[in-house]
């Protein structure tokens, strides 16, 4: 059996989820395939790890009539305070300096994919194929074609949205450039002795970049980067150990440290593909580009990937143009390849600037960090970046429908 769409979308996690939800509505025959099922409790990365939403996602998922369905469940970040582990130097940013309710929010994926997935049930104009494993991918005849188990569907366009070991991207020979860091992830939720008055904290230890994001609950999400040697060792101590452990490189800004949930790691590297569209295909989200934590910014920048699309995809369609031409592709990389150069280059850069104890850099990095304090408009520019909004911005960002 052999069925065309306009659009295939591989990839039920954020990214995919999410564009298959901005594009509906609008006529187009739309197909999203998953390899797990789509529910909460078997999709990966739909688990209780703690996620930074800029400002311009936040956004984006109002504009997609997602938001209300989890907003009880993030918590605003009001202040990012900017430290380093021994140093003297320190910067603040502040939402009420720049004017925002927040500069962005802290939601569990679970939270986030649930909200997707209840939104995604009600539209009945997506054909949602979950589970369905890809086994092959190809461009020829004018459309992109899948094979799954028992049938061959075919598209206008594909839309690779699965993660950063993408079966689809590997299957039509996307480049891709890698950057290993040597180091691993730990990641959990911890409940502080004080509250955290909505305050994040992104503080550079001798290990490696550390984030405590404020969440529900008076609990925050530590996300602890640290030599990759060093992994095994921190998650086979036992609560108390590990507490003391975080303590020791995190300080006494949130009290005593009470209480660590479960505990995970993952390896970091980074992957960037410097051209992420072929005739008929697109890569987008975690495919497109996979970033070290520092920051928060790799999430965000898919659902940024996210906005962009959809809004020349459906600008195209108006003006009955075909979703998979180059000519539409092409409106979309160029859009889009500036901020996903910008972020790369910059959490690359943070992670290699602050990733060693020699005194001359060390004491420039603190330098910069009382510069950065001292330098409103130097602030701002760092919001900015932070929130999301620098650059040309999509219309489903400024509220507006697509």
């Amino acid at each position: 059996m052999k069925q065309v769409y306009d659009i295939i979308i591989v990839g039920g996690g954020m990214a995919g989820a999410s564009l298959a939800i901005a594009l509906s509505g609008h006529g187009l025959r739309i197909a999203l395939i998953e390899a797990a099922a789509l529910k909460v409790d078997t999709v990966p990365n739909y688990d209780d790890r703690g996620i930074a939403l800029a400002l311009a996602s936040q956004r984006i998922f109002a504009a997609l009539q997602v938001w209300d369905g989890m907003a009880d469940q993030a918590e605003p970040i009001r202040h990012i305070h900017i430290s380093e582990q021994g140093g003297f130097g320190l910067a603040h940013l502040d939402a009420n300096e720049e004017q925002v309710p927040a500069l962005g929010y802290v939601i569990t994926a679970r939270s986030l994919g649930a909200a997707l997935l209840k939104r995604l049930s009600r539209l009945t104009d997506i054909d949602i194929i979950a589970p369905g494993r890809v086994q092959w991918a190809n461009i020829e005849d004018n459309l992109a074609h899948i094979g799954l188990q028992e049938q061959t569907l075919s598209a206008r366009l594909l839309v690779a949205a699965d993660g950063g070991n993408s079966f689809v991207r590997q299957q039509l020979c996307f480049e891709v450039q890698r950057r290993e860091y040597g180091q691993s992830a730990i990641t959990a939720n911890i409940t502080p002795g004080r509250p955290h008055h909505n305050i994040a904290y992104e503080r550079f230890t001798c290990n490696g970049p550390m984030a405590m994001l404020p969440m529900t609950e008076q609990r925050c999400a530590l996300i602890w980067s640290v030599r990759d040697e060093m992994a095994g060792e921190i998650l086979s101590l036992n609560e108390q150990q590990f507490l003391s452990r975080v303590q020791q490189q995190f300080g006494w800004r949130l009290g005593r440290l009470q209480h660590a949930g479960k505990r995970s790691s993952y390896p970091l590297s980074q992957l960037y593909v410097p051209d992420t569209i072929k005739p008929r295909a697109v890569v987008i989200g975690n495919a497109a580009h996979t970033l070290h934590p520092v920051a928060g910014q790799g999430f965000n920048l898919g659902i940024r990937d996210v906005a962009a699309l959809a809004e020349v995809v459906l600008q195209g369609a108006g003006c009955g143009e075909d979703p998979g031409s180059m000519a539409i592709l092409r409106r979309y990389q160029e859009w889009r390849e500036k901020d996903q150069q910008q972020v790369v280059q910059l959490t690359d850069a943070l992670v290699r600037g602050f990733s060693n104890d020699i005194p001359p850099l060390k004491l420039a990095r603190n330098l910069g960090l009382l510069a950065l304090e001292g330098l409103p408009p130097a602030r701002h520019l760092i919001a900015r970046v932070a929130m999301g909004l620098k650059g040309h911005a999509p219309r489903l960002l400024r509220g507006l429908p697509l």
